[in-house]
């Protein structure tokens, strides 16, 4: 039986959209959904960086450990919810 290496994407969900546009991205290694042209944006801005970063380093999203993906993703400004935290 061949082991298929799992895909990992970064799910970017929007909330503060108020003009009733509809706003999907989907790239490498993410899928972005909703909020204000200005939160779809950054969001979109933020994923580019973290692939950028990954790219220098020659590593895929699912070649990174957690921390070092809490890492990355800190230096990218990004904001994640991390359940390993949960109650802190």
């Amino acid at each position: 039986m061949v082991r298929r290496r799992s895909e990992k994407k970064i799910l970017g969900l929007g909330l503060d959209n108020e003009d009733g546009q509809t706003r999907v991205t989907r790239g490498k290694n993410f899928h972005l959904i909703g909020g204000s042209h200005e939160t779809h944006e950054s969001m979109q801005e933020k994923c580019v960086r973290l692939n950028e970063k990954l790219d220098r380093r020659g590593k895929e999203l699912s070649d990174l450990e957690h921390q070092e993906f809490l890492d990355l993703a800190g230096e990218c400004d990004m904001n994640v919810l991390n359940p390993e935290n949960k109650g802190s």
